[in-house]
Formats: structure tokens, sequence, C-alpha cells
């Protein structure tokens, strides 16, 4: 018996840096992404569905990565967008995304690089250390 309730409690206590960390991606709504990149700023933007097998190993594997190097989250911004909310909207379509599971990396007018159905953590790092280097303004 206490064997499982310290299973339990530490699971639990695993779980928190990562959901901490989750709650760092900006939901997505109309303008968002255009006010933060209006302010100078690099952002990351993930379109995502909450019933993707993909984009839940995406976000585990930003998640490692932004926990390991604060400086990505001193550098962007992050933002997810629900795809079954805005599959067919001008932030998805403006942008030619084909499918949910896609990460782009956006710096004032520019792609600075996108991720299509990728998991792999070099990939990723390489989209993320693209809006590492972007000039910041």
């Amino acid at each position: 018996m206490h064997r499982r309730l310290f299973l339990a409690a530490s699971l639990s206590l695993a779980l928190i840096p990562m959901n901490a960390q989750a709650a760092n991606f900006v939901d997505y709504t109309p303008g968002v992404i255009e006010a933060a990149l209006a302010e100078g700023k690099t952002v990351f933007v993930d379109y995502s569905a909450t019933w993707c097998g993909t984009c839940k190993r995406q976000e585990r594997v930003i998640n490692a990565l932004r926990a390991a190097d604060p400086s990505y989250d001193a550098a962007m911004t992050f933002v997810k967008v629900d795809w079954d909310t805005y599959k067919a909207d001008d932030v998805t379509v403006f942008r030619g995304i084909p499918r949910r599971s896609t990460l782009i990396v956006l710096r004032g007018e520019d792609e600075l690089g996108r991720v299509v159905a990728g998991t792999s953590e070099a990939q990723i790092k390489a989209l993320m250390d693209a809006g590492l280097s972007a000039p910041q303004g």
C-alpha cells in the first residue's frame, strides 16, 4: 500500500515541472502573434490538437529543451494554435500550414524555419535555435 502511494506521489511531482512549463505557451487568439511580432519579438508557433500523438511528442521535446535552456524563453514568445479551432482561419491558411503538428518560428515579416510532423530533438532544437539567433529588435 505504501509503495503505491509513494509511486503516485513521485509521478505527480515529476509532472509538475512539465505542466508548469506547458503553461508558458500563450493560447492563440486572433491578433496575438501579430502583436508580439509588432513588439519586435520572435514567435515560436505550435499548431497542435489535444488528440494528436505527434503534437504531444513535440510538446514534450519543446518543454524539455526549454527546461534545459532558459534562453529560449527569454528570446521567444511561445504560442499554441488549436488546430481544431483555427485550421481554416487566416493564422493557418495565410502561412500555408499543411497540418497539425507544424511548428514555425517567426521574426518580423520572416519565417525563420518550420518543422512539419517532426519529433526528433535535433530537428526541434535546430528550429528553436533559429529563433535564438534571430536579431532582436
